[in-house]
């Protein structure tokens, strides 16, 4: 099977500009995500995505592979399927552009899980709930079936607990990072928004809507992606301990 990574990329950041140049320990975020994917071992290649040649050149200077896609695009999944439709591909993985602690493991783990179960349109990672994170409304949850697929995503609190020993085992926090069947994609860019989506702002409900088979990939990830300029001091504090 032919796996593609993608990792869309744009300037205009509404509450970062000029994102993908945040310096982190001295590189480029942008930079810090290409290599961990271009280590991920299933890989056949790693593409970036963008619209803004000021990207392009970034890329470019530390020898990515670019593909220029509309402005228009709506969102990361729209510039991923505009970047690869054109290619030989079975899986394609939206690596998000703003995550620069992703790791290469963890990306294998979620195109071996695909591999082995073909019947899911689409995978995505979990991890396991803190009691705290039930009630953060900034935190997407996926509740999953017996097979390790997504029953449903919310920020709110699911399942909703009546009893106050509550267990969150049938949930696990959402980690937002997309394997996908490059047919399915298609099929899902091509769908537009749906009422759930919006109200959620979760656009992955959308595949849920299709009926298309999201598998969950537990992982011990923790997501700490780049939203504003005061992350990247939080995420530089992060690399040191692991170093």
């Amino acid at each position: 099977m032919n796996v593609i990574g993608v990792i869309p990329a744009r300037y205009d950041s509404t509450r970062f500009p000029g994102k993908p140049f945040a310096k982190i320990m001295g590189k480029p975020m942008l930079q810090w995500v290409y290599e961990a994917a271009a280590k991920t071992p299933s890989f056949s290649k790693v593409f970036i995505a963008t619209d803004d040649n000021r990207v392009k050149d970034l890329a470019e200077s530390f020898k990515a592979s670019v593909i220029m896609t509309p402005a228009e695009a709506p969102s990361g999944s729209d510039r991923v399927w505009a970047a690869v439709k054109d290619l030989n591909a079975d899986i394609v993985i939206n690596v998000q552009g703003d995550e620069p602690l992703i790791r290469p493991e963890v990306l294998e783990d979620l195109v071996q899980a695909m591999k082995k179960n073909p019947e899911w349109k689409m995978a995505t990672l979990g991890k396991k709930l803190q009691p705290q994170d039930l009630e953060n409304f900034n935190t997407a949850k996926v509740v999953v079936n017996k097979n390790s697929e997504a029953m449903y995503f919310s920020r709110l609190p699911i399942p909703f607990g009546r009893v106050k020993d509550f267990s969150t085992t049938a949930c696990f926090k959402h980690i937002g990072i997309y394997g996908f069947q490059k047919s399915f994609l298609q099929e899902f860019c091509e769908t537009p928004p749906i009422e759930i989506e919006l109200l959620e702002a979760l656009e992955q409900l959308r595949a849920l809507y299709l009926g298309a088979k999201i598998g969950v990939v537990e992982t011990q990830f923790e997501c700490l992606g780049v939203d504003i300029p005061s992350d990247v001091e939080k995420i530089e504090n992060v690399m040191r301990k692991n170093e």
